[in-house]
């Protein structure tokens, strides 16, 4: 086991993490405050080209955060950080991504472009993580 093998797990451990607490709140709010969270985008999205499509778009990214987050925790409880047993920590985060993908497609066409760049950063600790995953493997 190298030098950089356990700074690797580290960072590997900390994005799964990151991810599992961003995605799994976030998914727990969208179910625990519905209405609010469907006013929300209904606001949002008023003056776009999806507005029509607001409960779908909502439930879909429900879906698929719920999923990164749910992936994400697993990959915390199951994951050898140091050996490279981590398929369901680097499935979480590569969910994660699809997951920020989605959520950028919507404030671009929100014409939200503060709310797309923020999402970017986060998008560019998926692709750290990524590679992290990729080197560890």
């Amino acid at each position: 086991m190298g030098a950089l093998a356990q700074p690797q797990a580290m960072g590997r451990f900390l994005v799964t993490a990151f991810f599992a607490v961003v995605f799994l709140q976030s998914a727990l709010d969208k179910l625990l405050d519905r209405e609010g969270n469907l006013a929300f985008f209904g606001d949002h999205f008023k003056n776009s080209s999806l507005a029509a499509l607001v409960p779908t778009m909502f439930w879909t990214l429900t879906v698929i955060e719920a999923t990164a987050g749910i992936l994400c925790g697993l990959g915390i409880v199951v994951g050898d950080w140091t050996r490279g047993g981590f398929g369901v920590a680097a499935s979480g985060v590569s969910a994660a991504g699809f997951a920020l993908l989605c959520l950028l497609f919507g404030q671009r066409m929100a014409k939200d472009y503060a709310g797309a760049a923020v999402v970017a950063a986060y998008f560019a600790v998926v692709l750290v993580g990524l590679v992290l995953f990729a080197i560890g493997s």
